[in-house]
């Protein structure tokens, strides 16, 4: 009885076994398409430029198409009135060589129309409309942040410039050159600037377009405030005043924005995670607009803060994470693959000696009605191995009798079904060696016997 209790027990671990690898492949795979939604809330600011009405169309305009291909055609550099785009002009003609190029660049601010006129200039190879450049299929846009503030501090488009006319003629694209130089703003430059940030919090210098700071925005932006400092477009070719790392000296904790043109930086706590990914997102997603558009440096500063604020609400400046509630299944994830590996492992095993003791099983435990069959397959063996034995197999055969006969004699005198056990498993063996010694896996007792009681 004991051991049919532990026959059973076995199976139903077997079968528990798989059912358990089954649910973990199940679990683990339904939950492959669980998605993590942690935020810090939705973004108050709608960063964008509005077409149309953020004053970005200026006075400027463009003569017709044939009056302009006339002037290409006198001049292979034509630059219209109110053109804001410079560049190294050395550079530019060593790159043109001998094969020639003409220019033709305008003003920015232009309407859709006017913008079509130019490019349809068919004389001219480079179209240049404020700061944007293409031509021949191509617009070359800056592709890293010391290209964006060349193009929107100082209207250098030098570097665009090269790597079109490099497109063009399908020649290696040279490296980009940093051109911006920088210097030491003077005491008498610098105290203008501390005195009204002090005071107001905003400076913005002659020329500057920028008239208030959006206060909504950069009250979202930076709740402790912040200073702002705005300055006109940079002339070409000349160092740029280093106004933000002369303030953040002077104030360490104080958010700073600097703005030259269409240029805005930061300065200030989190500089280095904060900065370049405001940066990079902002002039990714408006640069081509701010190239070709004459956007007041009001509508530029507030889409900016607008895109600081959607940075601050992603989780950045060193923000704690939001709390995440104990997830059982997210902490038992990682485990469910090597739950799943052990559970089938198991049941591997289990089955493999389920299949190793299956006629032992029949031999062990049907009782003495079983012994009789036993014994009555085991005889049957013997008579059809009889007719396969040699001199080397022989005497296997004779014990293997001899002991089948004492069994019989065992159970006809009522002798303890132990005993009758011993004898027949003896018999077994003799039996077995003879099948082995002539080559017959069919003859095996355990073979011969399964498939016998089958």
């Amino acid at each position: 009885m004991n051991a049919f209790r532990w026959l059973v027990s076995r199976e139903v671990l077997r079968w528990a076994l798989l059912l358990a690898a089954a649910a973990a492949l199940s679990t683990f795979m339904v939950a492959q398409d669980r998605v993590a939604d942690v935020s810090y809330g939705r973004s108050p600011s709608t960063a964008a430029l509005p077409e149309g009405s953020a004053g970005e169309l200026s006075d400027a305009s463009v003569p017709s198409v044939a009056e302009m291909t006339a002037l290409v055609a006198a001049d292979p550099v034509v630059r219209l009135p109110g053109t804001v785009a410079r560049w190294d002009e050395q550079r530019v003609r060593a790159t043109i060589g001998d094969g020639g190029a003409r220019i033709l660049a305008a003003p920015p601010g232009l309407d859709e129309a006017e913008q079509q006129r130019v490019r349809d200039v068919d004389n001219a190879d480079i179209w240049i409309v404020g700061t944007e450049v293409s031509g021949g299929g191509y617009t070359a846009t800056p592709d890293d942040l010391p290209g964006w503030r060349a193009r929107f501090a100082t209207g250098d488009v030098t570097d665009a410039i090269v790597a079109l006319i490099a497109a063009q003629r399908r020649t290696p694209l040279p490296p980009d050159r940093d051109a911006l130089g920088w210097r030491e703003p003077t005491d008498r430059e610098l105290t203008p600037v501390v005195a009204a940030l002090r005071a107001t919090g905003r400076y913005a210098a002659p020329g500057a377009s920028l008239s208030r700071v959006p206060e909504r925005a950069a009250a979202t932006a930076f709740p402790d405030g912040a200073w702002f400092v705005a300055l006109p477009q940079q002339p070409y070719g000349k160092p740029l005043p280093a106004y933000g790392p002369a303030l953040h000296r002077l104030a360490p904790d104080q958010p700073i924005v600097v703005m030259y043109g269409g240029w805005v930086e930061y300065h200030g706590p989190q500089a280095a995670e904060f900065a370049e990914v405001a940066g990079v997102s902002f002039y990714a997603q408006f640069g081509s607009r701010l190239s070709r558009f004459d956007y007041p440096q009001e509508a530029v500063l507030g889409v900016y803060l607008g895109r600081v604020t959607d940075v601050r609400y992603a989780g950045l400046f060193g923000r704690p994470l939001p709390y995440q509630p104990f997830d059982p299944l997210r902490v038992a994830l990682p485990a469910l693959p090597w739950l799943f590996t052990g559970c089938v492992a198991g049941f591997v095993v289990l089955s493999i000696h389920t299949v190793r003791t299956a006629g032992r099983r029949h031999r062990a435990d049907l009782g003495p009605a079983g012994r009789v069959a036993q014994m009555a397959g085991l005889s049957a063996l013997a008579v059809e191995l009889s007719l396969l034995t040699d001199a080397g197999s022989d005497p296997a055969l004779v014990r293997g009798i001899s002991l089948l006969r004492a069994a019989r004699d065992a159970v006809d005198g009522g002798l303890p079904d132990r005993h009758v056990r011993g004898l027949l498993t003896d018999a077994a063996a003799d039996l077995d060696e003879v099948a082995r010694h002539v080559r017959m896996p069919g003859y095996r007792p355990d073979v011969y016997l399964r498939a016998r009681l089958s």
